[in-house]
């Protein structure tokens, strides 16, 4: 069983495929895209391939594609520029070309580091995502955004390539780590938030159910995150406007990553959880939404078992102030002005500049000052 969600861009349209065992069917599905020698380079990293190598290496010897493979150490501190030379050199060695095949094996670090190095190889060369977390699989391996992380801060260095084709095998979540599937479920919640309340109640009644194993509920909860991007990326592919609102809680979310170092304290998709509850509870207290959706949606991240409130992160964190400065580096700041994602109600995002900085201030300090208490 699988379904699909096709990505219309003109002349780099492609295909994501959500279903079970997708990584055995690897070989039959990837094999239309190969012109030239019957030969695929893989970049994964260490966790993944002890994984779910042997199952690609055996779905792509069936449509008789070999394949060369390159392993990374898994983790957010290899989206930098030393791993991204190691893959360019090593696919340059591979003397791999415009019409040849590059496979991201793995979640959402390699998805964004192997598409770049794709995107500046030769000036572009084609790659197909296998994306093996929850996350990857429901928001980074689709819409082309590429990149890698700067010590100024996160993806502040990539590029948009488009890949391919996307293979999103559903049936490798159940080797994920709870903690891990949840991360990816920040995402998934995102989307129900910023513009589809529907999905968000079936999200309700059928998020535990995804989480405790069941595929058809794990198959739709993907389709429908992937078909939701989709849609917005066909719009507005560069993000000059409605794509900013794929960034619901990301503000917030990224400056909380910087906080912590990028380190296992706090996975991506966790601190976009506590990003869309702050995002909320802001819109509250702007006026701009009514109290009780900031309490349903911290409420469904609680039954979840999901990091919802800045007490949740392990460790020390800067002030209010020093936590402004690291939202100052964010990516959607434009003329200086930090611009949030805001909701006038659960699927009622919006973009916005005008937010008083003081209320962003006095939000930051009451989350702090509750993490103390």
């Amino acid at each position: 069983m699988s379904e699909t969600v096709h990505v219309p861009l003109g002349d780099r349209a492609y295909d994501v495929v959500v279903g079970d065992g997708l990584l055995a069917e690897a070989g039959a599905r990837i094999a239309p895209l190969i012109s030239g020698r019957k030969h695929v380079a893989v970049v994964s990293d260490e966790t993944v391939a002890a994984l779910h190598l042997d199952t690609l290496r055996a779905g792509l010897a069936e449509a008789g594609i070999s394949l060369s493979v390159l392993t990374l150490p898994p983790g957010e501190a290899t989206k930098c520029w030393a791993e991204l030379e190691r893959v360019v050199e090593w696919l340059l060695a591979e003397k791999i070309e415009r019409r040849d095949v590059v496979i991201a094996l793995g979640g959402g670090v390699i998805g964004d580091l192997v598409g770049f190095a794709a995107a500046i190889l030769r000036r572009g060369v084609r790659f197909v995502q296998l994306p093996t977390s929850l996350l990857a699989q429901v928001d980074s391996s689709v819409g082309g955004k590429t990149g890698i992380n700067s010590p100024r801060g996160k993806n502040l260095v990539g590029a948009f390539h488009q890949p391919s084709l996307v293979l999103a095998d559903t049936g490798v979540l159940g080797t994920l780590k709870p903690r891990d599937y949840l991360a990816g479920y920040g995402e998934v919640v995102k989307y129900g938030l910023l513009g589809d309340a529907d999905f968000f109640q079936w999200l309700e009644t059928h998020g535990a159910r995804s989480a405790g194993g069941d595929m058809a509920a794990r198959i739709r909860l993907v389709t429908h995150s992937v078909q939701m991007k989709a849609d917005i990326v066909v719009r507005d592919e560069t993000e000059q406007g409605d794509r900013a609102l794929l960034n619901l809680g990301h503000t917030f979310c990224h400056a909380l990553e910087a906080a912590t170092g990028y380190s296992q304290r706090l996975l991506h998709g966790e601190g976009v959880a506590v990003g869309c509850a702050l995002a909320f509870e802001l819109s509250a207290r702007l006026g701009l939404c009514s109290q009780e959706d900031p309490s349903r949606v911290r409420a469904h991240l609680r039954e979840m078992n999901m990091k919802v409130d800045l007490s949740d992160i392990e460790g020390d964190l800067p002030d209010a102030d020093a936590l402004l400065e690291l939202m100052a580096q964010d990516k959607k700041v434009l003329d200086g002005q930090l611009r949030f994602i805001l909701a006038r109600g659960i699927g009622e995002a919006f973009v916005t500049s005008d937010v008083p900085r003081e209320a962003v201030r006095e939000l930051l300090n009451d989350a702090l000052a509750a993490r103390r208490g």
